[in-house]
């Protein structure tokens, strides 16, 4: 059974499993949350119709608003491209690396089917409940660096009720 994690942002519940077949993903993902590495991390990127991401630790701060983007574990994770950005769908960040090493905390959820990033990026998990919430960060209004004008944060993540 794949793990599952609730991400409470402060636009409500968005419920995500991650899959098996990713497995440095998921478990780096799985050990970031029981870390509480994500507590208190804005959504510092969002654009309409294309993906939300997050991850930064820097994006806690205001202060540090012109370096939300950048921060994360030096750490990079390898490659697992094994599945499509279909929205919905949670993919790794990366640099510009040849490797196609993903960050070691940030990620994204595609917004739409971005069929174009298939094959660079690995999606490692999917949204179960709470498109709508996807949605719902996704119009937000932001500044010229996709940055939202009002955070959206991730109060927490915690695993998921297993039915």
């Amino acid at each position: 059974m794949p793990e599952k994690f609730t991400i409470k942002t402060s636009l409500g519940d968005i419920t995500i499993a991650l899959y098996d077949d990713t497995p440095l993903h998921r478990d780096n993902f799985s050990r970031l949350v029981s870390e509480n590495y994500y507590d208190g991390i804005r959504f510092h990127r969002v654009i309409d119709g294309f993906m939300i991401q997050t991850g930064d630790p820097l994006s806690r701060h205001e202060e540090k608003r012109a370096l939300h983007g950048t921060g994360g574990p030096s750490q990079q994770i390898p490659a697992e491209i094994r599945h499509p950005n279909k929205k919905g769908t949670l993919a790794a960040a990366r640099n510009n690396n040849p490797q196609k090493a993903s960050s070691g905390s940030q990620f994204y959820i595609n917004h739409k089917d971005n069929g174009f990033l298939d094959g660079e990026y690995t999606v490692f998990g999917i949204v179960e409940e709470g498109i709508d919430v996807v949605d719902k960060i996704a119009v937000v209004k932001t500044d010229p660096n996709d940055n939202p004008l009002v955070p959206v944060i991730i109060e927490t993540i915690v695993p998921a009720v297993q039915s």
